[in-house]
């Protein structure tokens, strides 16, 4: 995902949304908890796709600012920002 950096947010937005709103739906009925992980790794992997996309935003600093205004700025880009915002920080 990460290397798909032609893409804009919406595309890869459009892209991950429907598998990822699926896992949430059918997993996160039976054990919801075991679903924060995997979220967390999406989001870690949208930070590096913003790392790379970015060449501004190379800095650990720059690219975790950046990415704190898109989650306030826009909530509900990404299905899985409902439940997990924050992106590792070893990542």
């Amino acid at each position: 995902m990460h290397h798909r950096t032609s893409l804009t947010e919406k595309d890869l937005a459009d892209c991950i949304n429907p598998i990822v709103r699926g896992w949430m739906n059918h997993y996160g009925a039976f054990y919801r908890s075991a679903l924060y992980p995997l979220l967390e790794r999406i989001n870690a992997y949208l930070l590096r796709w913003v790392r790379r996309k970015y060449k501004r935003l190379r800095g650990s600093r720059k690219a975790r600012t950046s990415w704190n205004n898109a989650v306030r700025k826009r909530p509900r880009a990404f299905a899985h920002w409902a439940w997990v915002t924050h992106a590792p920080t070893v990542w």
